[in-house]
């Protein structure tokens, strides 16, 4: 007999205005995910989103499989018990509960079929051990195999944004919101130390857009891609089931944007903020609403930038200014410092050796997986 008792994320992703190049429709392509069940449950549910697109999408069907069995064994995923699904743009839309069961450690993939013309405007491009998917031209949403032929690699997810487990009482999740340094790979580390070290009660739902800022959102095709602004993303992304925190690494992008019409004339200098427009963001854009949600709220600070193309001294003493509010306000439950954790002992500016990725901005694999285990678990 099982104890499960509530619906909880198991996994989850933000969705955003994906990268606009020539090609922006697919017709008659199978896109497959894999996920990592950090739960065990009898019935799962999940959510497609098209939140950014600008046109109905629809999906022609959607199949789930255990993988590593013997018997693949694909099981529907249905909407109003019909297997195809509309959604229109600017919404979401979630799936009838679907009996599977699932062990903690199992993974499942999770394979959609767009037979129609489908305008592929809503989307997350994330990366990281657990974050790699696939694309075939055809369908073989029930195939266990993929053919090799028609299938490239992606870390581009379209349109599968939660996926929730039933499951037992004491599990929970956390949210991990910001920008590309959380798109890319720490969230995935911080999944697999809680794997490794028998964390058996806690998700991580990745909530992470590249580009993003708290304050100031592009609305031209370039940069479309940098998604929403924090006031549009946050209530939508905090929509979790079963979340008991949120950790909030975000703010660099407002930094180091602006350049002036000069150099760009999508980044005037008037999108530079003050570091106190920056709390006052944090505070009433995130903290307030997931106070109103029953959410802890963990502050992340920014990692060093010394080397990236737009760095000045003034702009560091700006991310040291934020960080040093976000170590030490009492509005938040608690701070990680991830800058800590990856910046040079002699230089507080840059990353440690073999932690820079090589553009002085983002962080190595080395760097994420520092990141991760400087969490304290669990959160207090």
């Amino acid at each position: 007999m099982n104890n499960f008792t509530k619906w909880v994320a198991c996994w989850g992703n933000a969705t955003s205005i994906t990268d606009r190049k020539e090609c922006v429709y697919s017709k008659n392509i199978t896109l497959r995910y894999p996920i990592l069940m950090c739960f065990s449950g009898n019935k799962l549910r999940f959510r497609f989103s098209n939140l950014t697109g600008t046109e109905d999408i629809t999906i022609s069907k959607v199949c789930i499989a255990l993988q590593n069995k013997e018997s693949y064994c694909p099981t529907p995923i249905t909407f109003n018990n019909e297997r195809n699904v509309t959604i229109t743009p600017g919404t979401e839309i979630t799936s009838d509960e679907i009996p599977f069961n699932v062990k903690r450690g199992d993974t499942i993939d999770v394979s959609i079929y767009l037979g129609e013309c489908t305008q592929m405007n809503a989307g997350t491009l994330i990366t990281g051990p657990l974050s790699k998917g696939q694309y075939s031209y055809g369908d073989f949403a029930e195939e266990k195999d993929l053919p090799l032929n028609l299938t490239r690699n992606t870390n581009w997810f379209y349109f599968l944004n939660t996926i929730d487990v039933f499951t037992e009482e004491r599990n929970h999740a956390i949210i991990c919101y910001g920008d590309s340094i959380t798109a890319q790979s720490w969230p995935d580390y911080l999944t697999l130390r809680c794997m490794n070290e028998g964390i058996t009660d806690t998700s991580i739902i990745r909530r992470a857009v590249s580009g993003t800022r708290i304050l100031r959102q592009y609305d031209c095709i370039t940069y479309q891609a940098y998604g929403l602004k924090g006031a549009t993303r946050f209530p939508i992304e905090s929509n979790v089931a079963g979340a008991s925190a949120v950790i909030i690494q975000h703010g660099i992008n407002d930094i180091i944007h602006p350049v002036g019409t000069d150099v760009n004339i999508f980044r005037p200098w008037s999108d530079m903020p003050t570091c106190k427009e920056m709390q006052k963001g944090m505070e009433e854009l995130y903290i307030s609403h997931a106070r109103e949600l029953g959410l802890k709220v963990y502050a992340g600070t920014l990692l060093p930038i010394l080397g990236w193309r737009t760095y000045t001294d003034e702009r560091d003493n700006m991310r040291k200014e934020f960080n040093d509010w976000l170590r030490h306000s009492n509005l938040f439950d608690g701070c990680i410092d991830f800058d800590a954790a990856v910046r040079d002992k002699d230089d507080y500016r840059a990353f440690a050796p073999g932690f820079d990725s090589g553009d002085h901005l983002h962080p190595s694999e080395k760097a994420y997986a520092a990141m991760a285990a400087c969490v304290t678990l669990p959160l207090p």
